[in-house]
């Protein structure tokens, strides 16, 4: 498993947001200036992060964005999940998914499910507030 540039930035950023947690709202410059992500895409993301609930903007003078929770109650799920989308492993733990040729016939399909929710664990385990401490 291997997240994606995308989902990385977006843990890069809000790592950094989570210091200034607090602080005046913060903007897509000041983000990308201190954490090296592109402008553009540091403007991506704060959309993403911002509809998934995980930022809160504003907009008009002192406008931008700021944690929508503490960081210590946002999980690296969390960011994942509002780039990515759920976390999936195989398609065979997506319900309303049925696009696998060996899916009637399959004896690994039952425990994909297992293996699915002890990564989300895992991932949930893993608050932004520890990720900003590093």
């Amino acid at each position: 498993m291997r997240l994606s540039s995308l989902a990385d930035y977006a843990v890069v950023m809000l790592s950094a947001a989570a210091r200034h947690h607090g602080e005046a709202r913060l903007t897509a410059n000041l983000l990308s200036d201190e954490t090296g992500v592109p402008l553009p895409t540091a403007q991506k993301l704060m959309g993403r992060l911002t509809q998934a609930g995980l930022l809160v903007s504003a907009r008009g003078t002192g406008g931008g964005v700021r944690l929508a929770r503490d960081p210590a109650s946002i999980s690296l799920a969390d960011i994942v999940e509002a780039v990515e989308g759920p976390i999936a492993m195989t398609a065979c733990v997506d319900d309303l998914r049925h696009d696998c040729g060996l899916e009637s016939a399959c004896r690994v399909k039952p425990h994909w499910s297992v293996v699915n929710d002890t990564i989300r664990g895992a991932l949930g385990g893993v608050s932004l507030e520890t990720l900003a401490r590093a």
